[in-house]
């Protein structure tokens, strides 16, 4: 299996706890971090080249992960 970049816990290291925490508790969170997984899941396989994807699906992606990842990261600063 390879490695995977952008995993919330490589990310945001001095949250780990926290993002189980909320993940819990907040179901909000808890269905942001599921989709960030899953939109990071397939920026990786398209990285990869184990699925193919115009370029513009990978920027559409890489963007949705860019912003679900900016909404995190302000749920975490407030917590």
């Amino acid at each position: 299996m390879t490695h995977t970049p952008h995993e919330l816990a490589e990310d945001f290291p001095e949250h780990v706890e926290k993002i189980h925490q909320l993940k819990m508790a907040d179901a909000h969170f808890s269905r942001l971090a599921e989709e960030y997984h899953a939109v990071n899941r397939e920026v990786h396989r398209i990285e990869t080249e184990v699925e193919a994807a115009s370029h513009e699906r990978e920027e559409e992606l890489r963007k949705t992960r860019m912003r679900l990842k900016d909404e995190i990261a302000a749920i975490l600063a407030k917590a």
